[in-house]
């Protein structure tokens, strides 16, 4: 959304695509995912940003063989004053594009390190997003992407 603070704290669903929609990170079997390598690599990148990002949680999520869905959180940041009247050292908090694009940057350069084709694609430019506006949308996305590898040849990004 234009002139939306995506520096707030909130939920965001958020969806990355595979370039070219290739399937590069799992196959879908009898409904459930088998991840490769670089499914591997993507959950490994997905689950480090909270230990990069202290105000950043990550919520459900599911690599699928084209592309990604999961629920970014970002949390209030509180600050309390150390003693004296010096304040405490503020953390900068990045806004949502600027984390999905560490998170597609990494996961890139590392599958390429496997794949032994640096500096090649593995996501298309953009993302999807979508601001989770209470706990009731909350529960049906989060319901949307554990159910999704069940219902693979039904979503938008399947390709047969």
């Amino acid at each position: 959304m234009k002139k939306y603070d995506y520096t707030q704290p909130g939920a965001y669903f958020v969806t990355v695509v595979a370039y070219h929609r290739i399937r590069l990170f799992s196959e879908v079997v009898g409904g459930e995912m088998r991840l490769n390598q670089f499914g591997e690599v993507v959950v490994k990148t997905w689950e480090f940003l909270p230990n990069r990002y202290s105000y950043v949680s990550v919520d459900p999520y599911a690599v699928m063989p084209n592309h990604f869905h999961g629920i970014l959180s970002i949390e209030e940041i509180n600050d309390p004053c150390r003693g004296g009247s010096r304040p405490a050292p503020t953390t900068k908090i990045k806004p949502l594009g600027e984390l999905i694009g560490a998170f597609k940057t990494v996961s890139a350069k590392n599958i390429n390190i496997i794949r032994g084709l640096p500096g090649h694609a593995i996501w298309q430019r953009n993302y999807y997003e979508h601001i989770v506006r209470d706990q009731s949308e909350l529960e049906n996305i989060s319901l949307y992407i554990t159910s999704n590898p069940a219902t693979w040849q039904d979503d938008p990004e399947y390709i047969p």
